[in-house]
């Protein structure tokens, strides 16, 4: 059983940058992909970024720009480095880890991580 760790949320300024690191328990089998979405109340499970175990990335819409996500394998940690925060920012941040056996997809989510931005 995989399990997500998240850690670096708290309260930050507007204009400001925040990071978030998942940490996993166990290393991924490949493939892999390790992503975090966020979601703010009353609106909708959003993806934030993407990273798979080929190095390929994906971004959301609303973070493109000014999000940049990265991971190392060897510590088994994923990061987040968000910057220029708006308020549209602020939410609970969730890591998700999915990896692929047999043709079927496992999904692994960590417990999230509050952010608050103060404009």
């Amino acid at each position: 059983q995989v399990q997500l760790v998240e850690s670096g949320g708290g309260l930050v300024q507007a204009g400001g940058s925040l990071r978030l690191t998942c940490t996993t328990s166990v290393s991924l089998t490949n493939p892999n992909a390790m992503s975090w979405y966020r979601q703010a109340p009353g609106k909708q499970h959003e993806l934030v970024a993407t990273i798979l175990s080929s190095g390929r990335i994906k971004y959301g819409d609303s973070v493109k720009g000014r999000c940049t996500i990265s991971r190392d394998n060897a510590r088994n940690t994923m990061t987040l480095q968000l910057d220029s925060l708006k308020p549209e920012d602020a939410g609970t941040y969730y890591c998700n880890a999915t990896t692929v056996s047999g043709l079927i997809p496992y999904d692994y989510w960590g417990q999230g991580t509050q952010v608050t931005v103060s404009s």
